[in-house]
This record gives structure tokens, sequence and C-alpha cells, in this order.
């Protein structure tokens, strides 16, 4: 409606404008008459323009009302629309809350019958309680009786007896135990001599083949600490002026040189094999070429050492090759040609592991398993012997944790841990291990010992031996290979004897250190005497 009333406003100004200008035009031409026309036509144009103002101001506010009545209802409708909305949503919550509220009342009736469940079990309980109490108090006082019995009874028994109750029961738990171990032997040495009918032949022939088809050459080697002299002049020359030779090569090589008075010969002294190896070679070629002095020293000793680590990569190189054992790391390759430096009981061991590793592989082919991995064991069994003089522990262990860090299976590892009892075998290929070093080692003239290790060796076998109940003697005989225990008849029996070599075995085990196997002889005698007369 204020919009038709500006537009109104403009027209009449519109008019008005015009009316103006036509009388000033018609005033110009100095024509009353002219104005007199034209100010009645400005004011038709001005009446014309105030009905048309009219007009349209009514048409605006017939459209206002409209427009007005038109929103009206549409607030009408929205709010018909919220109105139901609403009274739907207060239907569905009132539905609710009434659900709600029946839930309660069933609950209600629910927690009603348990507490009257409750009371009445509750009831129930009480008097089985006083039942139970009832009960038990006369229980305890027939316990207290049965017991007075029995302390009577025993009294009576001790008396009758002349022993005590715990006399009687260690009498009793010491019947039960021998004749236990009676019943034990019996079965043992029935399941012994049906395993030794199958297993004897055949563990015979297996080894017998294998010791047959390795035919391998053994010198019994030692360790070289003597280096033999042109002259003994030569010592001279060695120790050089104010000992500046002497002192320049023990530095280089870490060895000591020992010049006393064995003629024509120098003594090298140190535990390690490699270095004492390095200063044999170095004083070679320096008594061969004649120029001693330290610098040559130096020069010598380094290409020396250069010329061992060469011989021990090949010497690992030409092992691999020959049992046809690859993809083993070059440091364990490296470590095995160290061997070749190394001797156990004055056996060596680079040959020793050779001889071992065709050894499990023999048996291996044999029993129907892997013969590369038996080879593969066999080889790297005694690894932890090249580093067991840097390294504290077992050879056993040292060459297992070796083994382990450049990659090699689970079961090499193993194999190698345990073929000094370091872990217990669980495996054939650990056993194969096992049987093969005490084959190689067992050998006569395989190993040598120091004689006082030698006799203690036997003076242990024979303390064991005699430590136990019934023995009246024991040999130790074969270089303390076997051992033979005479038993008292009187106190051991046949069946005895089996449990009584097993006991002894078991103990030389635990307590001694020894190459190969012992063999325990328990020999138990029997004479009948009598005279003619």
């Amino acid at each position: 409606m204020t919009n038709s009333i500006m537009i109104a406003i403009i027209l009449a100004l519109i008019a008005g404008g015009v009316g103006y200008v036509v009388g000033s035009m018609l005033r110009k031409k100095s024509s009353e008459a002219l104005v007199t026309n034209a100010e009645e036509l400005a004011a038709k144009m001005i009446e014309d323009a105030k009905r048309q103002t009219e007009v349209m101001a009514m048409e605006a506010a017939i459209q206002a009302k409209d427009a007005v009545y038109q929103a009206k209802e549409e607030l009408e409708k929205q709010f018909e629309q919220e109105t139901r909305d609403k009274k739907r949503d207060l239907q569905a919550l009132e539905k609710r809350l009434q659900q709600k509220e029946e839930n309660l009342d069933k609950k209600t009736n629910l927690f009603d019958q348990r507490d009257t469940e409750f009371l009445k079990r509750e009831q129930s309980l009480a008097s089985r309680e006083q039942v139970l109490s009832t009960k038990e108090q006369a229980q305890v006082q027939k316990e207290e009786q049965i017991d007075q019995l029995v302390t009577e009874q025993r009294a009576r028994l001790e008396q009758i007896s002349g022993m005590t109750s715990a006399e009687a029961k260690k009498v009793l738990m010491d019947a039960m135990e021998d004749e236990a171990k009676l019943d034990a032997a019996k079965i043992i040495k029935a399941m012994e001599e049906e395993a030794r009918e199958t297993a004897d032949k055949k563990s015979k022939e297996i080894l017998a083949l294998a010791i047959q088809r390795y035919a391998g050459e053994y010198v019994a080697e030692r360790s070289v600490s003597v280096v033999t002299l042109p002259s003994d002049e030569m010592k001279g020359r060695i120790i050089g002026r104010e000992g500046r030779n002497i002192r320049a090569l023990e530095a280089a090589t870490g060895i000591d040189l020992i010049i006393d008075d064995t003629p024509e010969a120098v003594i090298l002294s140190g535990f390690n094999p490699v270095r004492r190896e390095v200063a044999k070679l170095s004083l070679q070629k320096l008594i061969a070429d004649g120029r001693i002095h330290p610098g040559r020293i130096e020069e010598v000793v380094a290409k020396s050492q250069e010329e061992i680590d060469q011989a021990m990569k090949e010497a690992g190189d030409q092992a691999a090759f020959d049992l046809g054992v690859h993809g083993i790391h070059p440091e364990i390759l490296k470590l095995i040609g160290r061997l070749k430096y190394r001797t156990s009981y004055s056996q060596n061991v680079y040959q020793h592991s050779l001889e071992v590793a065709f050894l499990c592989g023999i048996m291996a082919a044999e029993l129907g398993i892997n013969v590369k991995q038996a080879k593969r064991a066999g080889l790297l069994h005694d690894l932890g012997k090249a580093v067991d003089h840097e390294i504290e522990g077992s050879h056993a262990v040292i060459g297992a944790d070796i083994a382990k860090k450049y990659g090699e299976s689970p079961k090499i590892v193993h194999a190698i841990m345990a073929h000094h009892e370091d872990e217990k075998p669980a495996s054939v290929l650990a056993v194969l291990v096992q049987a093969a070093d005490a084959l190689s080692g067992a050998r006569p003239g395989a190993r040598r010992e120091m004689m006082e290790t030698y006799v203690k060796r036997l003076d242990d076998l024979e303390r064991i031996a005699t430590s136990f109940d019934g023995v009246v003697n024991s040999f130790a005989i074969q270089a303390g290979r076997e051992i033979r225990v005479m038993v008292s008849s009187d106190l051991v029996s046949d069946d005895r004897a089996l449990l009584l070599a097993k006991d002894i075995a078991k103990k030389i085990e635990n307590e001694m250190t020894y190459p190969g196997q012992i063999k325990v002889n328990v020999i138990r005698e029997t004479r009948a005497t009598e005279y003619a007369r």
C-alpha cells in the first residue's frame, strides 16, 4: 500500500512539472490563450493522474490485504501442523511412560516374590544349619571316640610288636620300596633283553659299516712349540743387540720365545695356537733369510699372518668342498680352518671334525635321514674350540652361539649344543653327532692324555664304584674305559645288581669328564663248597 502512494505522489509531481514546463513555453510565446489552454490541459492531466493514483492505491491496498490474508492462512496451517506434531510426540511419550510404569510394576512384583523366596530359603538354611550343627557335634564326639580307640589300639600294637608306629611305618615302607625296586629291575631286565635282541645287531651293523666306509688316516699331532736352528750361533742373532730382536718378535707375535741350553732349538710358548703358528712361520723365514732386525721382523710377521689367514680360509673352504656342504657363512669357514691349529688330547680338531662329519653322514644314510644336514652338524660340532681360549664357557655353548649368530638352522644349533650334554639331545641328529664324536675320540690311539689325568681318572672310577653299599672291590681296566665291580652275593641279588650297575654309571656321568664311554660290569659270584669225608 505504501508503494502505491509513493507512485501516485511521483506521478503528481511529474504532472506538475510538465504543466510548469508547458506553461512556461506558452508564456514565452506570449499567448494568453495558449496559457489558458495549457493550464486546463495540465489541470486535466493532474486530475487524470490523481484518479490513476487513487485506482493504483486501491489496487495496492487490495493486494496488501490479499498478502496479509495469505500469510495468515500459512501461519495458521503451520501452527496446526506443529500442534499435531507436538500432540503426536506427547502421545508417544505418554505411551512410553505408561510402558515403563508397567515394567516397574512387574519388577516390583518380582522383587517382592524374590524377597519372599529369600525369606523362605533363609528360614530353611537356618533350620538346616541347626541340624548340621547338631550332627557336627555328634560327629566330633564320634571322631574323638574313634581317635581314642585308634590311640589305644596303636598303643596295644606297639606293646605287642615292640616297635613304635614310626618304626613300623619305616619297616613297611622299606619293604615296599625293596619290592618295587625288585619288580622294576625284573621289568627293566626283560625290556632290555627284548630291546637288545632287535637293536644290538642293527646298531653294530651301522657302526661297523660307518667305521669300514670311513678309512681316514690319522697321525697323532701335538702343538708345534720347537723351531730347529741351523746352528747355535743363530740364537745370538735371534736375541739381537741387548735383546731388541727377541723383544720385537715377542711383541709382534704375542708369543714367548724361550732360548735355553737346548742345542740348535728355540721353544715357542703361548696359549693361542694361531699366534704360535705365525711365530713359528715367521721365525723360520727369518732364519732362512738371515736378515734379523726389528723392521724386518715386523714385515715378516705381517706377511706370515696374511699367509696363515689365507691358509685358514682355504682349509675351511676345502673342508666344505670335501663334504659337499654349501652355504656356510665365510666367518664360520674361517673358524673351521682355524681348527687346523687346535688340538684336543693331542688329536687335531680339524681332522677330528672332518672325521665326525663323515661318520655322521654314513650313519644318517643308514638310518634314512638327511645326510647333508648330518655332515653339516658333524663339521660344526667343535666350532667353539676355535675361540674357547678367548671366550669363557663350554666350547659346545660357544659354538652353538656362533652358529646361531651366522644363520645356521635351529636343528644344527641344537646338535652343537647337545653333543656334550650341555643340553639334552632332543633329535636324532643330535644323538648322531654325539655318537660320531665319541666314536672318533674313543678310537685307540686317537687321543693322548697326561699321565696324571689318566691315573686320576682311574682312581675316581674305583672310588665312585666302591662308594655303594654291597661293593666288595672294583677294578678300572682297559685304560679306564671299563670298570669291573665285585659285589657281595649275600647283600646284592641278581636283580639288584642290574640297578647297581645303572646307579654307578649315572654317578660316573654326573661326577666325571671323560672321552668316549665307560662300561660298568657288576659281577656277583656265588660258591657252594662241600667236603667229602
